[in-house]
């Protein structure tokens, strides 16, 4: 079995190549060789916490969404799998993942979620009850993400609302400021998560038309860049009236700059039909995350 055959579409071939063979296709169903989605799922959270200011004081807190996020991540990838698996054997891309292919047993693939899930319990009990329960509040979201696809042409918008919860989450552990800023970061992350992973679905637009899968990708077409463009430019406006929320001073909006430029990167240099092109502009906002996270922290520091 070659390389590209253990891990196929991944970003670290040999870290999944290292384990012992009977362990690969788990780790491969919790896509722990794709780092990028667990960094995209973490971020809105470590940008809560820093624009709260707590960044320092509550660096422990930091680690532990980390932590929370790679084993949630892999919760989702497993849920997602079960119930697409029929769906993954008709597409070039997914035929080969571990559900799909046969690697790993449908019961077992359901032991692994819920041991995945039980990493995740011991983050939630780390929080103070209050970021629990809004934490809990995702599950539904999460549970219905899957079915998206079949029924709206923008699954991206309900992966928009899971995937930023946990800015949601984070907030909640300083509600001092209140909840309005914390709103405001949630939607722009929403905007963020629309855009870039309408940049990763360009690279399955021909195999989803086959199979009659829905996207945003699709369903903007032509228009593709100019409606990614306008998800970060909505995006970033959220993200500035958040910062204008907790400090109102014109320099506090500068710390956003790095940020609108690497997302006008992004859009600038995309090329729809290029598959390649795309996932490396999808993969280059785990760069993009810092830069917020560096936004964030900046102006929590001077609160």
């Amino acid at each position: 079995m070659t390389a590209q055959q253990i891990v196929p579409d991944t970003e670290h071939r040999g870290l999944v190549g290292m384990l012992p063979t009977a362990l690969r296709p788990f780790a491969l169903l919790a896509r722990f060789d794709r780092p990028i989605g667990w960094w995209l799922l973490f971020w809105p959270s470590a940008w809560a916490i820093a624009l709260s200011g707590n960044a320092i004081a509550r660096w422990d807190l930091v680690l532990w969404f980390l932590l929370g996020s790679i084993a949630m991540r892999g919760a989702g990838c497993v849920y997602n799998d079960i119930v697409d698996r029929d769906l993954d054997r008709q597409v070039a891309r997914t035929a080969s993942r571990p559900l799909a292919s046969g690697a790993v047993s449908l019961k077992a693939a359901w032991a692994w979620l819920l041991g995945l899930c039980a990493i995740g319990l011991v983050v939630l009990v780390q929080l103070t009850p209050l970021a629990a329960g809004v934490a809990v509040g995702s599950l539904a979201l999460v549970a219905a993400y899957p079915f998206m696809k079949r029924i709206t042409w923008w699954p991206q918008a309900w992966l928009g609302l899971v995937f930023s919860w946990a800015a949601l989450v984070g907030w909640a552990e300083a509600p001092a400021w209140g909840w309005v800023p914390g709103l405001l970061l949630y939607a722009g992350c929403i905007l963020w998560v629309i855009g870039y992973d309408t940049i990763y679905a360009l690279q399955d637009v021909e195999d989803d038309a086959l199979v009659g899968v829905r996207s945003s990708a699709r369903r903007l077409g032509g228009q593709v860049r100019a409606g990614v463009a306008g998800f970060y430019a909505v995006a970033l406006a959220f993200w500035g009236a958040a910062f204008w929320q907790l400090r109102p001073d014109p320099l506090a909006l500068l710390a956003l700059l790095p940020m609108a430029l690497h997302l006008g990167w992004q859009v600038a240099t995309l090329v729809p039909a290029d598959g390649a092109n795309a996932l490396h502009r999808f993969r280059s906002n785990r760069n993009a995350g810092l830069l917020m996270f560096a936004a964030c922290f900046v102006v929590g520091q001077t609160l």
